[in-house]
């Protein structure tokens, strides 16, 4: 087999896809909400994130006072919003009525999330890690807020009827069809008794 050739750049920022989330800080009457890019899962127990925020964004004061966000999904019919509130500023812009989003309180916590986001996840921050044009906030997931609509006949979460939004380079992009389930390569088949 031949190897395909490869062209060679400088290290930088190109791991994709990834999802493009609405981050939810502040209260819900006074809520501010950032597209963060730049997000991921770091354990299972305890079930911990991180977004990773520019220290001049308007959201990243809000959330280092308070120690607390949402990492609300984002769906394909939302992308506007997506686009709209990763390049705009809270500082001077209302994104979440321009945008037409409705935050409430989680409860127990009272972190704003995102009504129109199919699922949100409630984060403490434990964290912050300095890394250059960006810090890290890593945080702890208290609390899931799941649309009913997405739990399936025995009662587990099927996020492909979310129909989840995804960013490539600079793209947005619908999540496609399943082409398998967690563990399917190793599975043993059923033998079917006659």
């Amino acid at each position: 087999m031949n190897a395909q050739k490869k062209v060679w750049w400088k290290g930088g920022a190109l791991l994709a896809p990834v999802p493009p989330v609405l981050v939810t800080c502040g209260t819900a009457e006074h809520c501010n909400v950032l597209t963060i890019g730049w997000t991921g899962i770091c354990a299972t127990h305890p079930p911990m994130t991180y977004i990773s925020v520019r220290p001049t964004r308007h959201s990243y004061g809000i959330i280092r006072e308070s120690g607390a966000f949402a990492v609300n999904l984002a769906t394909a019919g939302m992308v506007k919003a997506v686009d709209f509130c990763g390049v705009r500023s809270g500082r001077d812009t209302d994104k979440i009525k321009i945008c037409g989003l409705h935050p409430c309180a989680a409860e127990g916590s009272g972190v704003p999330i995102l009504t129109e986001s199919p699922l949100s996840l409630i984060c403490k921050v434990k964290e912050i890690i300095p890394l250059g044009s960006h810090d890290m906030f890593l945080a702890e997931i208290t609390d899931t807020a799941a649309d009913a609509s997405l739990i399936d006949e025995n009662g587990r979460l099927d996020l492909s009827r979310a129909g989840l939004l995804a960013y490539a380079h600079g793209e947005y992009f619908s999540l496609g069809k399943q082409l398998g389930t967690f563990g399917f390569a190793v599975r043993r088949k059923r033998k079917i008794r006659k």
